[in-house]
């Protein structure tokens, strides 16, 4: 069985001139991205507490000042996640838990016993809440749609409240309608006190809601539909179409505006805890790739036992996608790694030169700070066509 395994190896380093690191430290898979209990019999660096009064007790986090949040340095952007906050109030508590973005605040009032949403629009309910009594404060994001629930750990009753966002297509002129509800969550979970004489924060847990992929997409805004597809046509966009028919398992986790840097630092925080069979990486729109950061992003993609799909980013109206994708495809060679070639899909003559406007939402900036006319984000035409690629391109993963 040595002499297999060593013959094993040796093949794979001769076919792709690459060995498979394995991972220093094997996790099984698990929903669970992270989870502590705070306590004062523990250091916990990865709380960034920007100078907020604060301290660490036997019963957990007691937050009494109310000039900042505290963040959770964890960096997560799966379309479907959620974090859930074991907590206390005290009678005049006002607390929030947000987004490090802001995009997204639940406010929890517990003298105006309430609960809110507060994005646009602003969604609220009143609600009973005691201040000796636990809670469980759970925020779920699942594509366009988020959530929160409020658990009364003595109780057991439940309040929930959610939001649906529906996004405007394109920009401008371009705009199928206006933009309603969306938030993305973005891009680290923050929580404090607004007002009141504390708030206790006694367990944080952040979760997946799927773990064992068969297929996990990564990258930037393109790979966000959720971000601006009208609510109506998002299961037209091109990872639903993709992870509608795939067999097994799948998620996606986008960003807009983000680089291959941001890619990989997400990418550490969920695969090594998701797992997945494919991992399905589609980067480079904002800049960024260098033949070493891609090289670095493939490895720790096999490091983790899966399977990396390096594809090509679409067309664009600057037609920066052609250098881009020059690099990308070597880096598929130098691993000897399949990926799909979005740059035909979404161009004229099927060249991967000049972008097919048709195949792309009309984002027009003219009136809002003059950056023109961009088509960079597949509408429905595209998405489908994008899609069909995948078939001829990348047909594995729907095995």
């Amino acid at each position: 069985m040595k002499g297999l395994s060593l013959l094993l190896g040796y093949v794979m380093l001769f076919t792709t001139g690459y060995t498979q690191k394995q991972s220093p430290v094997p996790r099984k898979a698990t929903t669970v991205l992270y989870q502590k209990k705070l306590s004062d019999t523990e250091k916990f660096p990865e709380l960034i507490l920007n100078d907020v009064a604060c301290n660490f007790t036997t019963q957990g986090l007691v937050i009494t000042g109310n000039k900042n949040t505290i963040r959770l340095n964890k960096y997560y952007s799966l379309g479907e996640r959620l974090v859930r906050y074991h907590v206390r109030f005290s009678n005049n508590t006002k607390a929030v838990f947000q987004s490090s973005t802001g995009d997204f605040k639940v406010i929890i009032d517990v003298p105006k016993q309430k609960i809110a949403i507060e994005t646009n629009p602003v969604v609220w309910k009143r609600v009973k809440i005691f201040p000796d009594n636990e809670y469980l404060v759970e925020i779920q994001r699942i594509y366009q749609q988020s959530k929160v629930k409020l658990t009364d750990l003595s109780t057991g009753v439940e309040e929930e409240l959610e939001i649906n966002g529906d996004g405007p297509g394109g920009v401008g002129e371009g705009a199928m309608g206006s933009e309603k509800g969306l938030v993305h969550q973005w891009d680290y979970y923050c929580f404090g006190l607004l007002e009141g004489t504390s708030l206790t924060i006694k367990q944080i847990c952040v979760q997946a809601m799927e773990s064992n992929l068969t297929l996990l997409l990564y990258g930037d805004s393109i790979t966000q539909p959720e971000g601006y597809f009208p609510a109506k046509d998002f299961p037209l966009s091109w990872t639903q179409l993709i992870m509608q028919h795939v067999k097994g398992k799948s998620m996606s986790s986008g960003r807009g505006g983000c680089t291959i840097r941001e890619v990989l630092e997400r990418i550490k925080n969920e695969l090594p805890y998701v797992k997945a069979k494919y991992v399905m990486v589609t980067i480079g729109t904002n800049g960024g790739n260098t033949e070493a950061n891609l090289s670095e992003l493939v490895e720790y993609i096999f490091a983790q036992g899966s399977i990396p799909i390096l594809n090509n980013i679409p067309s664009n109206e600057h037609a920066t996608q052609a250098e881009a994708n020059i690099l990308i495809e070597k880096v598929r060679r130098k691993y000897n790694v399949n990926g799909c070639r979005f740059d035909l899909a979404t161009s004229l003559n099927h060249d991967g030169k000049e972008v097919d406007k048709t195949t792309m939402w009309h984002e027009d900036y003219t009136a809002i700070n003059n950056w023109g006319h961009y088509y960079h984000h597949p509408n429905v035409k595209g998405s489908y066509l994008m899609y069909l690629q995948t078939l001829t391109d990348t047909p594995e993963i729907y095995e």
